[in-house]
């Protein structure tokens, strides 16, 4: 007979609704600092809701 090995669980993500139809709780992350690309200012947002994170250009 084989050796049992635990499973863990994995935590579990729960995503807001809002967040899964594109409406998301945008905030500029002050930690990262802002980079100069082509001329143009760089901004990194991450939704608060989620964590995903985009960059923007101002």
């Amino acid at each position: 007979m084989g050796d049992v090995i635990p499973f863990g669980r994995k935590p579990v993500v729960k995503k807001s609704a809002l967040c899964l139809n594109n409406h998301h709780k945008w905030a500029v992350e002050k930690q990262s600092r802002f980079d100069v690309s082509q001329g143009k200012l760089v901004t990194v947002e991450r939704c608060e809701r989620c964590g995903k994170t985009r960059n923007r250009l101002t």
